[in-house]
């Protein structure tokens, strides 16, 4: 792990050289576990080279070389210069997850250095995952497709979808699973994952999901609302996986007894662009070519009103995966990103039929030398449940 660090922390540095600054803070959960193993209200102050210093507010008790504890930020520039170490004239700093008051109490306390954003680099930085990322994230997604592999147990005839979410949590929890995951930008909120059924699927939502859903409250109007798992409509089960720090991500769908063709040919659509994908895309090819060539399909099948939602239609079909649910790169129409060997992407073509449901499969793909590696691996049909 030690070396984990230093090759984390030495990407930073070069980073820091590249754009010419002095110094780096960075105080955000993310990425003070991913550069130090911690997460402490606190900042890490990386200089482009040397050992960066971990300024800790709390908790107490962290013994470890190059630990500081102050009150307040104030006190770092004291500190420095008692180490004979220049404060900074330009400053990273993570703009995109700090507020304003704290931007500006920490550009005072530094001694009002030019400030650069940080959060973007952090996030390129991130995209690319060592050996041990990928090990944890394989790890996470065994765990997570052996739990999807009891859903057919966990329902029960007369359940809401928010009772069956409550099971599934319970199973996940028992496995293993973290509870809550993060997910970068403002408004993205949800708990452990969610279930849709039925038109709840429909429902527009303020967040950047692939889908939306009503909520149970306005206080998080997202995901599964009360409705019935009713005989003749489906259900979508989109659980995230957090049984590791580096996550994956399946959704899987359930048809209550019989229910149209419609559904069984949407659901299969998504299932060969999934394989479409996984036959030409590999290192180098670019996320909008992943894009176009579903949207190509979804044309020639007759579905464009029904893909990727009704009343809302998200523009992508896949995003990277790590630490977060929503790392790059995002397959969209305009993403200038390509793909590159260790991203891990999750690739989620999904339909909602109107008085049916939601259908369609989501899979965690590891980007390797020879293309991509299906690392979640469950029944991808559409299955019956009596």
């Amino acid at each position: 792990m030690k070396q984990e660090f230093n090759n984390r922390i030495k990407n930073v540095q070069e980073a820091i050289i590249k754009q010419q600054a002095d110094a780096c803070i960075i105080s955000s959960s993310v990425n003070l576990f991913y550069l130090c193993g911690y997460i402490v209200d606190g900042y890490l102050f990386i200089q482009p080279e040397g050992n960066p210093i971990l300024f800790v507010k709390r908790p107490d008790g962290i013994e470890k070389e190059n630990v500081i504890y102050i009150r307040k930020p104030e006190q770092i520039p004291d500190f420095l210069r008692q180490k004979n170490i220049r404060l900074p004239k330009k400053l990273f700093i993570e703009n995109d997850v700090l507020s304003y008051s704290t931007v500006l109490r920490l550009q005072a306390a530094i001694g009002m250095p030019v400030l650069m954003n940080i959060s973007g680099e952090m996030r390129r930085i991130r995209t690319i995952k060592s050996e041990y990322e990928l090990a944890q994230t394989r790890e996470c997604a065994q765990i997570h497709a052996s739990i999807y592999t009891k859903i057919p147990q966990i329902y029960r005839p007369g359940m809401t979808d928010i009772e069956f979410q409550i099971e599934m949590e319970h199973e996940m929890r028992l496995a293993g699973s973290m509870g809550i995951f993060r997910a970068f930008g403002e408004n993205m909120e949800i708990f452990m994952g969610s279930i849709l059924a039925g038109d709840n699927a429909q429902a527009a939502s303020p967040y950047d999901f692939a889908l939306g859903g009503a909520g149970l409250t306005p206080l998080l109007p997202i995901g599964a609302n009360g409705t019935p798992l009713a005989s003749g409509t489906t259900f979508m089960v989109d659980m995230a996986g957090n049984f590791r720090p580096w996550m994956s991500d399946i959704s899987r769908t359930f048809a209550i007894g019989k229910v149209p063709e419609i559904a069984h040919r949407a659901h299969q659509v998504s299932i060969d662009i999934h394989n479409a994908i996984i036959s030409s895309a590999k290192a180098g090819t670019s996320c909008s070519e992943m894009y176009f060539l579903a949207e190509k399909m979804v044309s020639e099948a007759n579905l464009d009103e029904y893909f990727m939602g009704t009343k809302q239609q998200a523009k992508f079909i896949g995003h990277g995966v790590g630490l977060e649910v929503n790392e790059p790169p995002v397959l969209t129409p305009r993403s200038k990103e390509v793909l590159e060997v260790g991203m891990v992407i999750a690739i989620e073509p999904k339909f909602v039929l109107p008085n049916i449901g939601p259908v369609g499969i989501e899979n965690t793909y590891i980007v390797t030398e020879n293309g991509l590696e299906k690392i979640t691996v469950c029944e991808e049909s559409l299955i019956t449940l009596t």
